[in-house]
């Protein structure tokens, strides 16, 4: 622009020029002329020195303009990249964020039910009666058994943490717990080899419950409690329990195959007492498991435990050694389910050697000592849409030595049957008849039967 000007300037001067030449030539032509043009010359002069004066001042203008550009510009380049030094900060954080969230992942798993519960026991010959106990409550209510709350994280393709906590109603207590069922660092390494640090899931009630599908109804055999035995080799009958643990604190080793001739395993080296027992013991259980898949609808899994159940304290009672061996069949696709367990237990609830008395004597005669046997069959049948039938039996027969080293027996009988729906992809309803009876040594008060019926449920998210 300030070019143009100046273009225009000189060639305004030039054409003056030559303009005050050609009037001097006229000049010396006709000198009667001179005085007219000499009063033009003067003015066109004048009106040039305005114009070049103009000019300068334009061109001032336009340099301070064009400073007062680079100056503005300036400024605002300063303005952008102060500014987008807190903009990428914030994508910096808005991107951990976002990776946080997708590698994080929350999760929970309710079983609930409403029913309506009918206990009798009695003693030898005696008249049954209506009575709370053994784990039975008398009445119609409304139970949430258990509640999961998990939260699973992914650092990278090999490490990744868990978290699930339990929540569960104890009646013993007459409230509410609280535990930590899952709390482990997990490395998987290859598809055959990951392992875990903590607390996780044991390699059979969980395996098992996968092919069972109906957890939310019934614990699997090994997990249901047994209300039998006298818990420890006392004078008191107090019950077994369940013959395993669903999780504990150790170290977890696993893989697995997939498809048509697949197999999977798992070895546990653990606490022993559950993961609701941190407490430690001069030795380790070892659990362990081994699957094989001919086709990917079918499975054949055998099993094992032995160790202690963290009774081998320093200073403590001697003990001794409990063992379970385990086996599965079990077919699932997307119509019908059918499986078959076994358990075999030795001195799982008399880990404590005690000593029995014979009778009138006073003196030692001999250790209690326990064993068990227990078998479970299940079928379901998806007949329609969300709608499957489904029932299941158990027997345990379980013996054991008393006080004066005699060996009792008590016999265990339990079915259910149902009908379930699938409400949505996350919620499932059924409603179940349970009946459960246990026989036990003539003069015990273990003799008694149950029956139950309402719904039960299974919430996930």
């Amino acid at each position: 622009m300030r070019s143009k000007l100046l273009t225009v300037a000189i060639a305004a001067g030039l054409g003056l020029t030559s303009f005050s030449a050609l009037a001097a030539t006229q000049k010396s032509q006709q000198p009667a002329r001179v005085t007219v043009d000499a009063a033009t010359l003067q003015q066109l002069q004048a009106q040039l020195a305005a114009l070049q004066s103009q000019v300068a001042d334009l061109q001032a203008k336009q340099e301070a303009q064009a400073d007062a550009q680079i100056e503005t510009a300036k400024a605002v380049n300063d303005v952008q990249v102060t500014a987008a030094k807190p903009a990428d900060e914030l994508a910096k954080k808005l991107d951990a964020l976002n990776k946080l969230v997708d590698n994080t992942k929350i999760g929970g798993t309710m079983f609930f039910d409403v029913t309506n519960q009918d206990h009798d026991e009695k003693i030898g010959n005696g008249r049954s009666i209506q009575k709370d106990g053994h784990g039975s409550v008398n009445g119609t209510g409304f139970d949430v058994k258990r509640f999961y709350l998990t939260v699973d994280h992914k650092f990278n393709d090999i490490w990744s943490a868990n978290l699930t906590t339990d929540f569960s109603y104890q009646s013993s207590l007459s409230s509410t717990s609280l535990f930590v069922k899952k709390a482990y660092v997990q490395g998987k390494f290859d598809q055959l080899f990951t392992v875990r640090f903590g607390a996780s899931d044991m390699p059979w009630i969980p395996f098992v419950e996968k092919w069972y599908g109906y957890r939310y109804v019934e614990n699997t055999i090994t997990d249901r409690s047994f209300e039998g035995g006298r818990s420890g080799g006392t004078a008191t009958a107090g019950g077994v329990g369940a013959f395993g643990n669903s999780s504990d604190w150790g170290i977890h080793a696993m893989g697995a195959t997939t498809g048509d001739n697949s197999v999977n395993y798992q070895v546990s080296v653990v606490n022993g007492r559950g993961y609701r027992n941190l407490s430690r013991s001069k030795s380790v259980d070892t659990e362990a498991r081994l699957g094989y898949s001919p086709i990917e609808q079918m499975v054949i899994a055998i099993g094992g435990y032995s160790g202690k159940r963290g009774n081998d304290v320093e200073a403590g009672a001697p003990t001794r050694t409990a063992t379970r061996g385990d086996a599965l069949l079990a077919w699932r696709d997307k119509t019908w389910g059918v499986g078959a367990e076994y358990f075999h237990t030795e001195n799982w609830d008399d880990i404590l050697k005690y000593q029995g008395t014979g009778a009138g004597t006073g003196v030692a005669t001999g250790t209690t000592k326990d064993k068990a046997d227990g078998y479970s069959l299940w079928a379901d049948w998806k007949f329609y849409d969300q709608f499957a039938v489904f029932a299941r039996y158990d027997k345990v027969n379980y013996k054991y030595d008393n006080l004066v080293n005699v060996e009792e027996k008590i016999k265990d009988k339990y079915y259910n049957a149902g009908v379930s729906y699938d409400v949505l992809k996350n919620l499932k309803l059924a409603l179940v008849y349970k009946h459960n009876k246990l026989d036990g040594p003539f003069a015990t008060p273990y003799h008694y039967k149950t029956n139950e019926v309402g719904f039960w449920g299974m919430l996930t998210f």
